[in-house]
C-alpha cells in the first residue's frame, strides 16, 4: 500500500512509518522539522521537506505520490501563544490535505485530534464521544477546525481523538520534561491533574488497523483509566533510579482537572486492548533518553522558568 504520512519525523508519525516498511509497505514522509528530527525518517521512506500548508508542497507531493492512504499526523503545537501557526498548520494545513485527498481519490484520511476538544470543564467521566465538542486554547482550536474540515468533506476518514501517548521518541508532556529536569539535577513540580496515557505501540496496533480499513470516523484511543501527573513523576524516577520526592502544587485555574477518555467504540470495532502497563512503558522511553538524550522538550506545565533562576 502507498501510505503518505505528514509529520512523518515526529513521534507517532515516524512509529507508524517504521511499523509499515516492516510489513511491506511503501512510506512517504512529509515533514518541516518544526517538532520532527532528521534522525527518527526511516532510511526506506521516501521524504519530502517541507509544510503541508505550503501551496506548492502538499499539491505537488499528492501529484507525484499519489497515496492510497493519507495519515495526517502534522500538527503546531510547541507554543501555545502562536496562533497564527497554529491556525495556518492545523486547520488551513488540514483543509488543504483533505482538498488533495479529495482530488487524487485517496481511499482514506486518518487524522490525529487532541482530546482538549472536550474542553477544560468535562461534564462526564470518562468521555463519551457524543461529548460536547468545545475547544478552548488555541491548539485545540485549531485541530478541532481541521476535523470539521475533514467530516464536511464527505470521505472517508477516521479521527483518533487521543489519550496522551507516550514511550520512546516523545519529547512533549510530562514524561520527558521530567526526564530532562531530573537529569540536570533542576527541581521538578506536579499538579493534581490526572490524564489517561496510552503507550506509543498499543496506539499504533490500531493505527495500522485503521489503514487496513477497520472503522469509520471519531475514536478514542485510551486505555480508559487516568493517573495522577505525580504517578508519571514517580515511574519516571524510578527508571531513572533516582529516590528524590516531588513538590506538589494546585493546579491552574485554566487546567483541566482531569481527561479521561471512554474506549469502548475503540475496543468494540478494533478488538484493541492496550497492553503495555505505564510501568513498563516508561521504563522504555526513560532507556531511549538514556541513550539518545532529550534536548528541547514541549510541555504545558508553568512555573518550570522562575524555579531556574
Amino acid at each position: 500500500m502507498r501510505v503518505l504520512i505528514t509529520g512523518g519525523a515526529g513521534f507517532i508519525g515516524s512509529h507508524l512509518a517504521d511499523r509499515l516498511l516492516d510489513r511491506g509497505d511503501e512510506v512517504f514522509i512529509v515533514d518541516n522539522f518544526a517538532t520532527g528530527k532528521k534522525e527518527n525518517i526511516p532510511d526506506k521512506a521516501d521524504f519530502t521537506e517541507g509544510s503541508v500548508a505550503c501551496t506548492k508542497v502538499c499539491p505537488s507531493l499528492f501529484e507525484r505520490v499519489k497515496p492510497e492512504v493519507v495519515v495526517h499526523a502534522a500538527a503546531s503545537y510547541k507554543d501555545p501563544d502562536n496562533w497564527y501557526m497554529d491556525s495556518v498548520v492545523n486547520t488551513v494545513g488540514t483543509a488543504m490535505i483533505t482538498k488533495e485527498c479529495l482530488k487524487h481519490d485517496v481511499k482514506r484520511l486518518i487524522y490525529f485530534q487532541t482530546s482538549l476538544c472536550y474542553g477544560k470543564y468535562p461534564i462526564e467521566q470518562p468521555i463519551t464521544l457524543t461529548h460536547p465538542i468545545r475547544p478552548t486554547n488555541s491548539y485545540s482550536i485549531s485541530k478541532t477546525a481541521g476535523e470539521q474540515y475533514i467530516e464536511h468533506s464527505g470521505m472517508n476518514f477516521v479521527s483518533f481523538r487521543l489519550a496522551n501517548a507516550y514511550g520512546p521518541r516523545n519529547l512533549s508532556g510530562p514524561p520527558p520534561t521530567f526526564y530532562s529536569r531530573l537529569s540536570q539535577g533542576k527541581p521538578c513540580f506536579v499538579v493534581n491533574t490526572r490524564r489517561d496515557f496510552i503507550f506509543i505501540n498499543d496506539l499504533i496496533d490500531i493505527v495500522e488497523k485503521s489503514i487496513d480499513g477497520v472503522g469509520s470516523q471519531f475514536y478514542h484511543v485510551s486505555t480508559g483509566r487516568d493517573y495522577s501527573i505525580k504517578e508519571i513523576y514517580e515511574h519516571v524516577a524510578s527508571a531513572m533510579k533516582l529516590n528524590i520526592k516531588v513538590e506538589e502544587r494546585e493546579r491552574d485555574e485554566d487546567d483541566v482537572a482531569s481527561i479521561l477518555l471512554d474506549p469502548s467504540k475503540t475496543l468494540k470495532d478494533f478488538g484493541m486492548i492496550p497492553t503495555y502497563s505505564l510501568e513498563k512503558g516508561i521504563k522504555q522511553a526513560v532507556k531511549w533518553y538514556n541513550e539518545n538524550g532529550v534536548g528541547e522538550t514541549y510541555t504545558h506545565l508553568k512555573g518550570f522558568e522562575k524555579d531556574d533562576k
